[in-house]
């Protein structure tokens, strides 16, 4: 096993991709937050594309699992592993359905201001090949 890869690496290698895409399929998504809706807790954050949770699954914080939602139709993307420091804790929210313009997007959203939320970009593949998929 490669002792140099960086935790970046290692989540895209052995995350499951393909069985989150299915359980996505199966299960259905939930928007309860739409493109430029409020945060209900802190009204000035807009939410800059629609952003809600894959039904039936559990995240460490309780509740279902987050998902970023964009226009494409390329399944999951990614994944952006978050540290909430206001409320102490870490989950995953996973990107689908996102061009690489929404990516950027929303990666920018949860690292907008780290000393609050910060998370890391962790894609399915080369960010590059979604660019040339779009050629």
């Amino acid at each position: 096993m490669n002792t140099n890869l960086s935790l970046r690496d290692l989540v895209s290698q052995r995350f499951d991709w393909a069985g989150w895409e299915a359980l996505i399929a199966q299960h259905g998504i939930t928007i309860d937050r739409p493109y430029r809706s409020r945060h209900p807790d802190f009204p000035e954050i807009i939410y800059p594309m629609d952003y809600g949770y894959v039904n039936d699954t559990l995240s460490t914080d309780g509740r279902e699992v987050d998902i970023f939602v964009g226009s494409e139709r390329n399944g999951l993307v990614g994944l952006l592993m978050t540290t909430d420091h206001y409320r102490g804790d870490r989950e995953v929210k996973l990107l689908y359905g996102c061009t690489p313009e929404e990516i950027y997007l929303a990666n920018g959203f949860i690292n907008f201001d780290r000393r609050l939320l910060e998370g890391t970009l962790v894609l399915r593949r080369p960010l590059h090949t979604l660019w040339i998929d779009k050629a």
